[in-house]
C-alpha cells in the first residue's frame, strides 16, 4: 500500500511545516480530506490559528471549519506524520544572494522526525538543484536514513497569489515531481485530493524547480522593460499608459505595466536563478539587467516627485508628502519587501517630511520592519505632493476633489504610480510612470 492510500484511509498523517501565506492554505485544503499536523515556529501565529484566525488576514474563519488539523510548535509532533510538506520562506540576504537558513532549518527539523517510508515534499521557491543538493543531505545526516531507499523526496512549487480569491490552490494546475517514478506518482495522487484544476508531472525535481523560478523571472523581466520604457517616454513627453493602450490593440502584444516590483516572489526569485547561473560560470545579462531596472524604480519615483515640488518653487525643507499605500501589492496586508519604502527613503533623503497611510498594513509590523509610523488618516490641506503608491480598493474609489483636499496649494503634485487616474486629474500637477 502506497503513502497515498495510507493517507486516504487514515493510516498515515500529513504535516505542513511553515504556516504562512503558502503553508496555511495548503494545510487547510488537505485537512478537509485527511489528517494534518500544521507546524510553525511562531507561537503567536499558532495560537491565532488554533482560534480559527489567519494571522495573514487572507483566509476567512469559516475555512478552518470541518478541518482535521492540529496546530503545533512542538517538533516532536512531526514524528506522528509520514508525509511532510515544507513551505517556508526563501528570502535573499543583503547581497541579493539566496538565504537558505529557513529552508535548511526546516529540513533539519523534519529530518529529526523522519522514519523509513516517509515522504518529504518541498514547496519553497529555490534554484534548480537545491532540493537534491542542499536539502536532501541534511535530511540524510539528521535522520541517519538513506535517500530514496529509506525515504522519498519531491518538489511541488507553490503558486499561491496573496489577495487572489479566484486563483487558489484548488483552481491552479499543480506541478509535481518526485525522486523516482513511484514517488512522483504517489505525490501526484496525493495533491490530486485537493487540486481540482489538474496535476502536471514534471520529469524531474530540477525541472519542477526551474519551472517555478522562471514563472516570476519572466514577469520580472517584462515589467523591467515596461519600467525602462516609462523612463524613455517620460523624456519624450508622452504617457506610458497611453502608449500601452495603443499597443495592446495588437493580438499578440503581451500586457505588462510599469510599477514597483516588490513582495516575496517576483523581486526575489530571479536572484536565486542568477546566483545559480553565476556558480555555473554564466552571467545572466538579461535577468540581471531587469533586476537593476526594477530595483531602481522606487528612487526614480521619488526623484520625479522632488523635481515637481521644486518646479513649483517650494522649499524642500518645508515640504510634506503623503504616501498612500505601504503593502507590496493592492488589497493585501503583506508589507514584506515592499518597494514603497524605496520611494519614501528617496524623499526623506531630501529632508522631506513624509506621512504614510495604508488601510490594510499592520502598523506594528511596519514599525518593526521599516521604523515607520502609519498614520490613521491623512491631514487635510497639509501636503505639497501625494504619491498614490498602491492600488488599494478604497483609493480607487476616490475623486480628484478628495485628493485636492489633502494638498495645501492648488497645484499640488499627484504622483500616480499605477496610472489609475490617468485623464481624471486636471487641477493637480499629475504624473505617472
Amino acid at each position: 500500500m502506497g503513502i497515498y492510500e495510507k493517507l486516504l484511509n487514515g493510516g498515515s498523517t500529513m504535516s505542513v511545516v511553515g504556516l504562512g501565506y503558502v503553508g496555511l492554505p495548503i494545510a487547510l485544503a488537505f485537512a478537509k480530506q485527511i489528517k494534518v499536523i500544521g507546524f510553525d515556529i511562531n507561537p503567536e501565529r499558532v495560537e491565532l490559528m488554533r482560534k480559527n484566525i489567519d494571522p495573514s488576514n487572507e483566509i476567512e474563519s469559516s475555512n478552518f471549519e470541518g478541518c482535521d488539523i492540529t496546530f503545533t510548535t512542538d517538533p516532536e509532533d512531526l514524528k506522528q506524520a509520514q508525509f511532510h510538506i515544507i513551505a517556508v520562506p526563501t528570502p535573499i540576504n543583503r547581497s541579493n544572494h539566496p538565504d537558505l537558513n529557513p529552508l535548511l532549518g526546516a529540513s533539519a527539523t523534519v529530518g529529526r522526525a523522519l522514519k523509513t517510508g516517509d515522504y518529504v515534499v518541498y514547496e519553497s521557491t529555490v534554484y534548480p538543484g537545491c532540493t537534491e543538493e542542499d536539502c536532501v543531505p541534511i535530511l540524510e545526516e539528521v535522520s541517519g536514513l538513506k535517500f530514496n531507499s529509506d525515504f522519498k523526496v519531491g518538489y511541488s512549487p507553490e503558486r499561491i497569489n496573496p489577495g487572489d480569491k479566484v486563483n487558489t490552490i484548488e483552481t491552479i494546475v499543480k506541478v509535481v515531481s518526485g525522486s523516482c517514478n513511484e514517488s512522483a506518482d504517489q505525490i501526484a495522487r496525493t495533491y490530486d485530493l485537493v487540486v481540482k484544476a489538474g496535476i502536471h508531472k514534471a520529469p524531474s525535481i530540477k525541472v519542477a524547480e526551474a519551472s517555478k523560478i522562471i514563472e516570476n523571472t519572466q514577469r520580472d523581466v517584462n515589467i523591467a522593460l515596461m519600467n525602462e520604457l516609462s523612463i524613455i517616454f517620460e523624456r519624450i513627453g508622452i504617457n506610458t499608459y497611453d502608449v500601452l493602450e495603443a499597443a495592446e490593440t495588437k493580438w499578440n502584444f503581451l500586457k505588462f505595466s510599469p510599477g514597483l516590483v516588490g513582495g516575496h516572489c517576483i523581486s526575489i526569485d530571479p536572484y536565486y536563478l542568477t546566483w545559480k547561473s553565476d556558480k555555473l560560470g554564466y552571467h545572466a545579462r538579461v535577468i540581471n539587467s531587469g533586476r537593476f531596472v526594477n530595483d531602481a524604480m522606487g528612487a526614480h519615483v521619488g526623484k520625479q516627485v522632488v523635481k515637481r515640488i521644486l518646479a513649483q518653487g517650494r522649499n524642500l525643507l518645508d515640504s510634506r508628502v503623503l504616501v498612500m499605500g505601504m503593502t507590496f501589492k493592492e488589497n493585501v496586508a503583506d508589507t514584506r519587501n515592499s518597494k514603497v519604502i524605496d520611494v519614501i527613503e528617496e524623499l526623506m533623503s531630501y529632508n522631506i517630511d513624509v506621512d504614510v497611510v495604508d488601510p490594510f498594513a499592520d502598523p506594528v509590523e511596519v514599525e518593526e520592519e521599516y521604523a515607520l509610523t502609519i498614520k490613521d488618516v491623512p491631514e487635510t490641506g497639509a501636503y505639497d505632493a501625494i504619491v498614490l503608491a498602491v492600488a488599494h480598493s478604497p483609493y480607487t474609489a476616490m475623486k480628484e476633489e478628495d485628493f485636492a483636499a489633502l494638498v495645501r496649494n492648488e497645484k499640488g503634485v499627484f504622483a500616480d504610480i499605477k496610472g489609475l487616474y490617468r485623464g481624471q486629474i486636471h487641477a493637480l500637477d499629475y504624473w505617472s510612470l
